[in-house]
């Protein structure tokens, strides 16, 4: 491992250059086509067997180095539609037209630039000492994680019949934690997500005649108030969930009731049984709304989009932090607490029916995380990802990244001479 690692001290600067130029340049979901292009061509160029537009603008990098386990490392490489505020030189002033013809501006707000650039990282040091280990490496860039369906396009592209079916998924992410620190959970590690729209039917007319209407801003504020009540008075205090209303759209001016109203809840779960009774708690509550409100019409309500579950394989997520603790000290490996957030990483390892592990990588200045926390100001002080001014630093977060990809990889693949 120390001679694989040896390199990467010469191959930062380069690193931090090509981070750098992937936050300038963010793309949305499905439109990675410049990142994606960069990403293969340094594959590429480092002896990987590549693979262009799997799954719309997917990376796959396959490098085959005799018998021996198939490890899939994946990244994700897509941005969000947020205009950056960090005030850094190299912060991102992208702004594009999406489909509904609005311009919008672009950011990489969760940190899927420097995600991309640790996987660069470690396959680039895997691929130059393949005397080391023996095995298969596949180098997996997905697209489309925010919006979900990345992962998904890619499978059914046909990526594993491009590089074979992994034997083990390993993927991690950064978060608002000290850069270097590293952090671990078996089992459940990030929530479900399941996304809602939801069409409230009322009956328009004059804003100064409400009584010949159903008014469906009053309907969609009776749902939201109502809505609110389901984890406070239906969950357990043992479990947990999130409904979060994070869109309201009714009428378009002062004096006009409008005849609908549109709402979209976004919910997070970490256990089946409690998502199922939440989502029903949900068509419950607009249902009964909606009838006692005299709606003319039953609303509508339609699933946008959504994300399993991610759940580590506690044995190899045991195993690994070992590794991990072996490398980098005790004092810098850490339980991961349980993450609202969600990600599609598991449908790979779902999909291939093989173990997957997924970790957190901390990335933001120490002593700016340490001190709030102990101030009980962290949540006001240190920006979270998806923030305008999310904006990991790149040393020494950049090398923590690539060094526990390469110490997940070698933990797995075979030592040279074995197969």
């Amino acid at each position: 491992m120390t001679d694989v690692l040896a390199g990467l001290a010469g191959l930062l600067p380069d690193l931090e250059a090509l981070y750098l130029d992937l936050h300038r340049h963010p793309e949305l979901a499905f439109a990675e086509h410049r990142t994606a292009g960069l990403l293969a061509d340094r594959l590429e160029a480092a002896g990987y067997e590549v693979h262009r537009g799997v799954g719309q603008t997917g990376v796959l990098g396959v490098l085959r180095n005799g018998p021996g386990p198939k490890v899939m490392l994946r990244a994700d490489i897509d941005a969000l539609p947020v205009e950056e505020k960090t005030g850094l030189e190299y912060a991102s002033t992208a702004r594009v037209t999406g489909a509904d013809g609005q311009e919008v501006p672009v950011m990489h707000a969760c940190g899927h630039d420097m995600h991309a650039t640790w996987l660069t990282g470690a396959a680039a040091l895997l691929a130059a000492r393949r005397e080391a280990w023996s095995g298969t490496l596949q180098v997996v860039f997905q697209p489309a994680e925010e919006v979900g369906g990345g992962a998904e396009g890619m499978i059914a592209d046909g990526l594993f019949d491009l590089g074979g079916r992994p034997d083990v998924v390993l993927g991690q992410h950064v978060v608002p934690g000290p850069a270097g620190w590293v952090l671990t959970r078996p089992g459940v590690i990030m929530a479900a997500t399941d996304a809602l729209r939801i069409v409230l039917h009322g009956r328009g007319g004059h804003g100064s005649r409400p009584e010949t209407t159903v008014d469906p801003a009053v309907l969609a504020a009776s749902v939201v108030m109502r809505l609110q009540t389901i984890v406070s008075r239906e969950i357990s205090a043992n479990e947990s969930a999130v409904v979060t209303v994070g869109s309201m759209h009714v009428g378009t001016t002062h004096n006009v009731i409008a005849d609908d109203a549109v709402i979209e809840v976004n919910v997070r779960t970490f256990d089946e049984t409690v998502r199922k009774k939440v989502l029903a708690a949900i068509e419950r509550i607009v249902h009964g709304e909606a009838a006692v409100a005299g709606a003319p019409k039953p609303p509508e309500i339609t699933e946008i989009g959504s994300f399993p579950v991610t759940r580590n394989d506690a044995a190899a997520s045991d195993e690994l932090t070992e590794a991990f603790r072996a490398h980098f000290g005790a004092d810098r490996v850490l339980e991961a607490p349980l993450v609202t957030g969600s990600e599609d990483f598991s449908e790979f390892g779902t999909a291939a029916g093989v173990p997957s592990v997924y970790w957190l990588v901390g990335g933001l200045d120490p002593e700016l995380v340490l001190t709030a926390m102990a101030a009980g100001r962290f949540e006001a002080d240190v920006p979270s990802n998806h923030s305008p001014r999310f904006a990991p630093v790149p040393h020494p977060t950049l090398s923590a990244g690539v060094e526990t990809l390469v110490v997940g990889a070698l933990h797995r693949l075979a030592p040279p001479g074995v197969g």
